[in-house]
This record gives structure tokens, C-alpha cells and sequence, in this order.
């Protein structure tokens, strides 16, 4: 799909009929978007505002206003940031460890989310911040913000339906000496007994890792996980269940004195950009901290 932004503004190239409300379901649009977008007026067909019924014909130009103002949700904080990937819809971070992809607090302003908006005023982008998923406060690697308020419905509902794949790498206690796939598919529960922790229970929500061995060295594996459903702290739950809990999980395992936080790290994000349909795949090799234990050329 050709688009051409001019904010707060897109304009897209139509290549074959489709009525407007069709035009916004496939974006996954809610019925208030779409009303809000008809009675303000905020889309136009070659120029000219028309009925959501209208059928949209190859060769028309279709502008709609796509992107929101600051609402200065977080207040912006200048810090370095390391960008993986930008476009005009998307940012890509590294996420380092011991920080929030949000406040904890709405008084404090020390999270991922403060920092990209530092970013957006200093590239002088008034648009609102919006992660579209999370990582643990210790966990590194790679979140996905949303800088076009009209794709933010799409990019949710992909990755409730695993259509945003990602990968982690995790070093476990315990020697994994094959090199096959295993699935761990045990439901996750909030634990009754202690408000921070995860737990198996046949009464909580389905959860779905696998998980692979890459390589061993002394007591230690590394391996790759991938999630099948996202659930709070899976992997570390999961991996724990199976006996091959996470080096330095002071949680779910123990202290350790080879890392100072649980050795988990989002390395691969894979998606499908919402208006080209192109696959896009992002790798965030490992931080110097887990190279150092396991494998320093990964």
C-alpha cells in the first residue's frame, strides 16, 4: 500500500475498491474511532469529505488524520537511547536492564517511556509515547512503540495473536545437553502467598513456551525462548518449572555472583510493517553482561 505522511495527516494510494469503513476495519479500528473520525470531519476522498459508505476506487487519494498530539503522559527525559529501528510509524529501542518501559509511579519520570519522550521533543515530534508491549524491570532488549495512532489498534491486536513474534535469550542453571526444542506449556497463576509472584496452577491462564538449548559451558546453558502467549514473568516461571531456573532470578531462583539481575534478554522482534505488508526482523545481539558468562560472539 503506497502512504504518504504529512502530520498529523496520511494519505494513502487506493489499488483496488473497498468501502471507508471496510478501509478502517482492516486497521482494527474501534466503532468510536470511526465515528469520531466522521463527525470531526478528519477524512477526505480526493480532497472532498464523503459518506463511510462510499466505495473507495483504484487511483483515489484517501487522507485521513492519523497521528494524535503529545498528551504528555510521560515527561520527557534526555537520555541516550539506543534505536534499533524508526520509520515515521515505528520505533524500535534496546531496552538496558533496571529500567521500567514505564513509571511505577506517575510522579517519577526515570522509565524507557520518559526517555523516548525526550526523544520525540528533541526530534520535534508532538505525538504521545506508546509502548505496544512490555519487559521486566531487569530484563534487556528490544520494545516496540507506536508513533501513529491510527496503527496502535492493528499493533495490538497482532500481537495478541502472536503475529509480533519475539525471541529471548536466557541463561539457565543446569546443563541442557540436547539441542532439541522443548515446549512448556503449563497454565501461569498469580501466587496467593507473595503479590510479586507467578505460579503453575491448573486454574490460571494458558501459557505456551519452547525453548532450546544453544550452548553449555560448566553448570550453565544458554538458550532460546520463544513465546507463545505472554504471560507476566513467563519464561522465568516457566524455565523454573522445568528445573533450569534463570541465573541471577532473585524471584524464582537465587542470587548469583556471575550477574547482578535475572539473565534474560529480548534479542528478536519480528513483524509485518502495517502499511507495506514487508517483513521486518530486528536483532539485539546480547549485552556485555551475559557475554561475559556464556558466549561473547552472540
Amino acid at each position: 500500500m503506497q502512504y504518504k505522511v504529512h502530520y498529523p495527516y496520511i494519505t494513502f494510494t487506493i489499488h483496488s475498491p473497498i468501502s471507508i469503513q471496510d478501509f478502517f476495519k482492516q486497521f482494527h479500528l474501534s466503532r468510536k474511532t470511526i465515528h469520531l473520525l466522521k463527525q470531526n470531519k478528519d477524512y477526505r476522498v480526493n480532497k472532498r469529505f464523503v459518506s463511510e459508505n462510499t466505495i473507495l476506487l483504484k487511483g483515489d487519494q484517501f487522507t485521513v488524520k492519523a497521528f494524535q498530539k503529545d498528551d504528555e503522559m510521560y515527561p520527557p527525559l534526555f537520555d541516550d537511547l539506543d534505536i534499533i529501528y524508526e520509520d515515521e510509524l515505528i520505533l524500535v529501542v534496546n531496552k538496558p536492564s533496571f529500567i521500567n518501559v514505564y513509571p511505577d509511579d506517575p510522579t517519577k519520570i526515570n522509565s524507557l517511556s520518559n526517555i523516548v519522550s525526550g526523544y520525540y521533543h528533541m526530534q520535534g515530534y508532538h505525538i504521545p509515547v506508546r509502548y505496544i508491549h512490555r519487559l521486566d524491570y531487569e530484563t534487556s532488549g528490544l520494545v516496540l512503540f507506536c508513533k501513529c495512532a491510527f496503527i496502535q489498534p492493528l499493533l495490538d491486536y497482532q500481537l495478541s495473536t502472536k503475529d509480533i513474534h519475539r525471541e529471548y535469550y536466557a541463561i539457565v542453571e543446569g546443563k541442557i545437553n540436547d539441542k532439541k526444542e522443548h515446549d512448556i506449556d503449563k497454565p501461569i497463576a498469580r501466587d496467593r502467598h507473595h503479590n510479586q509472584k507467578m505460579r503453575i496452577s491448573s486454574t490460571g491462564k494458558n501459557a505456551h513456551t519452547t525453548y532450546k538449548a544453544i550452548q553449555t559451558k560448566k553448570n550453565l546453558t544458554l538458550i532460546k525462548c520463544v513465546l507463545h502467549t505472554g504471560r507476566k514473568h513467563q519464561i522465568r516461571v516457566h524455565m523454573a518449572s522445568h528445573n533450569y531456573p534463570l541465573l541471577g532470578d532473585n524471584l524464582y531462583n537465587k542470587p548469583s555472583s556471575l550477574i547482578n539481575r535475572q539473565a534474560l534478554h529480548a534479542y528478536k522482534l519480528q513483524f509485518e510493517h502495517p502499511f507495506t505488508k514487508e517483513k521486518i526482523t530486528l536483532i539485539c545481539h546480547l549485552p556485555q553482561d551475559m557475554k561475559n558468562i556464556i558466549d561473547p560472539h552472540l
